[in-house]
């Protein structure tokens, strides 16, 4: 079981039942979040939101306007994530307070926490069919973790989406991201052709992020992989080649299945 309290952020912006509405403006400023639990004498006794300010005057107080803990939703730290990702869903909450016996504030999980937690059991299992893929095809190869360049990645995807590129900038800032996947070919060290995790990428490039985590895939081959051919298909040197788009207004297919194609690999 996955508990919340692996994936809560600990460190919250909460308010005072006795700040007003303009402090509260000012924190949504500061902060870019939208809700803020709010907490006296060390206890949760309300939840307030950007919803709540709307027509208010600046002076009132949050007391008046918060959502109080009688007719809050909120979990424990040793709540499965899954549950809580459930309960989010019915209720249509993207932020849940997280506290202990006695009301007092541990964190903060949100609908993005939850999707993270589950996007990060899937990697192992997307890495091992990938590893597979290339060793039925007969290269050998060795599997390790690494701190890459962003400069060196070369990607193998043209367009990603604005949706979920707002997701992984979110995470990043928050530090967050899980590894992306790459290849290298033995004894090259100046590119990492990029398998998964386009949008992590293209993220890290946006914030200047000069390195990120990877699962990397050492292939033993002087051979031109069918990955590197996509890649050349596609005009794709580097992450500034990859496209954004809505996607809403793009019909285009979104991803692709790697092991489905063979000449991709």
């Amino acid at each position: 079981m996955v508990k919340v309290e692996e994936y809560m952020t600990k460190n919250v912006y909460y308010v005072s039942p006795e700040n007003t509405v303009k402090d509260v403006i000012e924190l949504i400023k500061k902060t870019s979040h939208d809700t803020f639990p709010v907490v006296s004498e060390g206890r949760v006794v309300g939840i307030v939101s950007v919803n709540d300010l709307i027509g208010k005057d600046e002076n009132e107080k949050v007391k008046n306007i918060m959502v109080k803990r009688k007719n809050m939703i909120t979990t424990r730290p040793d709540a499965d994530i899954r549950d809580v990702g459930r309960l989010m869903f019915r209720t249509g909450f993207s932020k849940l307070p997280v506290i202990d016996e006695e009301d007092r504030l541990l964190g903060i999980i949100t609908n993005t926490d939850v999707i993270r937690s589950q996007i990060e059991k899937t990697t192992p299992e997307k890495l091992n069919k990938i590893v597979d893929a290339y060793r039925k095809l007969g290269f050998n190869l060795r599997v390790y973790t690494d701190t890459i360049p962003v400069n060196k990645i070369r990607p193998t995807q043209g367009k990603i989406y604005e949706d979920e590129l707002q997701g992984r900038i979110y995470e990043l800032k928050r530090g967050l991201a899980e590894p992306i996947i790459v290849i290298k070919k033995k004894g090259r060290d100046d590119q990492y052709i990029l398998v998964d995790g386009h949008h992590r990428a293209v993220a890290c490039n946006i914030l200047k992020i000069p390195t990120l985590e990877a699962y990397v895939i050492e292939i033993d081959t002087d051979k031109k992989l069918g990955i590197e051919k996509t890649a050349d298909s596609l005009g794709l040197r580097s992450i500034e080649d990859i496209e954004i788009v809505d996607e809403e207004n793009n019909d285009s297919c979104r991803i692709y299945e790697l092991t489905s194609n063979r000449n991709h690999i």
